[in-house]
């Protein structure tokens, strides 16, 4: 810890540089967890080192993505419960870096508070941390500003960036898919990350009890159903990447099926999926039912129980249900590629 840095005036306007310093003593046994051989930064220094092992690779391509939690974070402010949503956070990044077949290596993380709590702070960065060793990335870098006046005390922002690596050859390429390959669900956990502004509405949760048991939700509270952290799906599909030629991957996030799955899908082409495969978690059918929402605003919202859609050749579907399973998943069919303008089918 900096024992000269301090300024009382500075403090008087709502900036506390020493509770910034024990924030930073307080995450780094949680960072230290994330460090991987790339990795050559301290925490502290004004950029994040990381030094590229480009062995087995031909032609590296850097893969960036960057992304924030939304208004899951309000959830949060209201149960109290800070230690998940950096899981979020990091999920957001790398699972659209593995969208093109590349290989997560790092992330940095960005929080700005109203008031620098440092122990609410590092529960924030412990999730951060828990995400980044799921990934298998590590934590090299962040900013923590506080920012009085601009945000509430007691809430917060938290966004993150993630680099990753693949060889040029190895891009996933959506102009080899054709009429016949089969598309692989993988299952969410939750709503994940998005649509929470929906989610807040229906069930007015400024005025709800949280901690109020569904039994629809098999007796969980509706603050354990809605911070269920969003999956990280990298090292299930990198072992895929390893043994499948895969020919598209869609993250299933804000928008859903409607919005996602034609990122991949190329024109000319429709992926038909067959609704009554579609496992639909518990937690949608409460809010379809809760907020009379039509079923068609809900795929065009929700993940609706798949965070992420993979289509391959129909001659690898089995090897790749079987690979996915090997690596913890519960994959499923959903659907099919058939030629046609509608770029995405729900029936």
């Amino acid at each position: 810890m900096n024992n000269i840095s301090k300024s009382d005036s500075y403090a008087a306007a709502g900036v506390d540089i020493r509770a910034g310093y024990k924030a930073v003593e307080l995450m780094k046994k949680h960072i230290a967890k994330t460090m991987t051989d790339g990795a050559l930064s301290s925490i502290g220094g004004f950029g994040g080192l990381f030094e590229l092992d480009l062995k087995g690779i031909e032609k590296p391509v850097l893969v960036s993505g960057t992304d924030g939690v939304g208004t899951k974070l309000k959830i949060a402010f209201l149960a109290d419960r800070h230690n998940t949503v950096g899981i979020d956070c990091v999920a957001m990044c790398v699972n659209d870096i593995i969208c093109c077949g590349a290989k997560p290596l790092f992330f940095l993380d960005y929080v700005a508070v109203g008031k620098n709590v440092p122990e609410r702070v590092e529960k924030i960065v412990e999730g951060v941390a828990a995400g980044c060793v799921d990934a298998g990335c590590a934590l090299i870098g962040g900013e923590t500003a506080e920012m009085p006046g601009f945000y509430p005390e007691d809430e917060y922002d938290l966004a993150g960036f993630s680099v990753g690596v693949v060889d040029k050859e190895k891009i996933l390429n959506n102009a080899e898919i054709c009429e016949g390959d089969i598309i692989i669900a993988l299952p969410s956990s939750g709503v994940h990350s998005n649509g929470f502004s929906l989610v807040r509405r229906v069930f007015d949760v400024e005025n709800t009890d949280l901690l109020k048991k569904f039994e629809e939700l098999g007796g969980k509270t509706l603050a354990d159903a809605l911070l269920e952290p969003t999956r990280i799906y990298v090292k299930p599909m990198l072992a895929l990447f390893e043994k499948i030629r895969v020919k598209a991957v869609s993250h299933i996030t804000g928008g859903g099926f409607y919005e996602n799955i034609p990122r991949s899908i190329p024109n000319g082409y429709t992926a038909k999926i067959e609704k009554a495969s579609v496992s639909v978690l518990p937690i949608f059918k409460l809010i379809e039912k809760c907020g009379n929402i039509p079923e068609r605003d809900m795929f065009n919202t929700f993940n609706m129980g798949v965070g992420m859609s993979v289509v391959v050749s129909k001659n690898d579907a089995d090897n790749a249900l079987e690979i996915l399973r090997s690596n913890g998943e519960k994959p499923y069919i959903i659907g099919v590629i058939k030629k046609g303008e509608e770029s995405v089918s729900i029936c």
